[in-house]
């Protein structure tokens, strides 16, 4: 689709049709940013959308066993450490 590009002031800008804002899942907010000479424009996201889901995942190891009891001692654990 090819649409005008219009001015806002020293800016441009462009209209998004209805149907597309729904289609893409657009609300008040979106990221914009350039890629590869093309200008994206993305839903929004919030800061931390999808950490949680990303700490629930596995990781790469199957085991759970802990680093401290792989390592071996260091000056510290000999000699400072006290438990």
């Amino acid at each position: 689709m090819k649409t005008q590009l219009v001015r806002l002031g020293n800016s441009r800008g462009i209209r998004i049709p209805k149907p597309i804002l729904e289609q893409g899942g657009f609300k008040d907010t979106v990221d914009v940013r350039v890629e590869h000479h093309r200008l994206v424009i993305a839903p929004a996201r919030s800061p931390r959308q999808g950490w949680e889901e990303a700490f629930r995942a596995p990781g790469g190891s199957t085991s759970d066993e802990l680093l401290l009891d792989v390592l071996p001692a260091n000056e510290f654990d000999r000699e400072e450490w006290q438990w």
